[in-house]
């Protein structure tokens, strides 16, 4: 049986915000996202990193879009890494990644990465070697799906969130067969795995090993159009930064990513919404949940 995830137990796990804080007490966010014609993916997950309350976020990008990534990120700084001729992240990038990616708090890996065969090589040594809590999303779950076996080698907590499609290429089932029995996929997963998996949709579900899956309350179906995803791991993976749990992360994440986007339906329609309205409204989410109303 899963635990309806509502706002009393998501404001419940709301980090505490000291008064002395400064940027270093919040974390620092390290998102290796972006490829060329999928720079949004990057941009999308940047600003709700900086949206979670985490102190620093750096986007990890293909150096030949550096200058492009750098022209639209505002509060979000980046690192230039090798690239592939299709101006993906190159396995070249792994050492000066990893070497990042060592003294922050947590890594979000996928949005807007691509398809690219390299791209892929770069992404499952990723996985196996990042020594610090790890999200992994989008075009990383495509990668991860030839070999998942490298969750099994993982230093530290990871976090996967898939949708249903990008569930059934990891497990080798169909789309309908995980919609079929979403909790039973989930936590089966994660069982065997040794992972947090959000699968996402409808109730999404947030489940870890040894604990009773949760099911998301909030969020509608405007949230099923490009980006919500890429908002969505930046949420989660700057709150992970801060020190939560990763299991108690992505289960805030998903809680208040689907809350602000029931703020956007009510602004703008279900039909009319779309990723960046999301994002916009994280705030007013998080006003709604501190002040338990």
């Amino acid at each position: 049986m899963s635990i309806p995830l509502d706002r009393e137990h998501a404001r419940a796990l709301l980090p505490e915000r000291p008064a002395e804080g400064h940027k270093g007490t919040f974390g620092h966010v390290f998102i290796l996202a972006g490829s060329r014609g999928f720079t949004g993916a990057c941009r999308l997950a940047c600003e709700a990193a900086t949206r979670s309350g985490a102190g620093l976020t750096t986007t990890g990008i293909p150096e030949p879009l550096a200058g492009l990534v750098a022209g639209f990120l505002v509060e979000a700084m980046s690192l230039p890494l090798p690239a592939t001729p299709a101006e993906s992240l190159a396995s070249a990038a792994l050492e000066p990644a990893l070497q990042f990616a060592t003294s922050k708090q947590a890594v979000v890996l996928g949005p807007g990465l691509s398809r690219n065969a390299d791209t892929a090589v770069f992404v499952r040594e990723f996985v196996r070697r990042c020594p610090v809590p790890l999200l992994i999303d989008a075009d990383g779950l495509n990668a991860l799906s030839a070999d998942c076996g490298v969750l099994l080698d993982d230093p530290a907590p990871r976090v996967i969130t898939p949708h249903p499609g990008e569930m059934a290429r990891l497990t080798g089932r169909s789309t309908a067969e995980i919609q079929a029995g979403r909790e039973a996929v989930a936590q089966g997963f994660a069982e065997r795995y040794a992972c947090t998996v959000v699968l996402k949709g409808v109730g999404t579900i947030v489940a870890s090993p040894g604990v009773e899956p949760w099911i998301n309350t909030t969020g509608n179906a405007g949230l099923a159009s490009g980006g919500t995803g890429d908002v969505l791991s930046g949420l989660t993976g700057g709150l992970m930064a801060q020190g939560m749990a990763v299991h108690d992360a992505a289960a805030l994440g998903v809680y208040v990513h689907g809350l602000a986007g029931d703020l956007a339906a009510e602004a703008l329609t279900q039909r009319g919404m779309v990723a960046s309205d999301v994002l916009e409204r994280l705030p007013a989410a998080w006003r709604l949940l501190e002040q338990g109303s």
